[in-house]
């Protein structure tokens, strides 16, 4: 078992974590364009899965609200994206017990 962190950052540390470089894992149209709209950043379409090793960070963006309508441009209202910073840490010992 690996012990990780996940803290909720805002839109601007989201960006600054994500100009150093990143592999998206966004898939869906829309919601890369929405994110790289918001960031101000290009947010790949990528329909991948990703495996993290420990020392790995990983920004996920969640969004919330409606079901965004094809072609999407911006959010609907109530809808919203909030960013969270996940770290991978090295597996806890085999005896601990947590």
């Amino acid at each position: 078992m690996h012990n990780f962190s996940v803290f909720p950052v805002h839109p601007q540390n989201a960006k600054a974590l994500l100009s150093e470089g990143f592999v998206s894992a966004v898939g869906h149209a829309d919601t890369a364009r929405l994110i790289a709209s918001q960031l101000g950043l290009e947010v790949e379409v990528n329909r991948t899965s990703i495996s993290l090793e420990p020392g790995d960070s990983l920004v996920v963006a969640q969004y919330t609200g409606p079901r965004l309508p094809e072609g999407a441009t911006a959010l609907p209202p109530g809808a919203e994206i909030r960013y969270f910073l996940v770290r991978l840490y090295a597996p806890y010992p085999e005896d601990w017990d947590g």
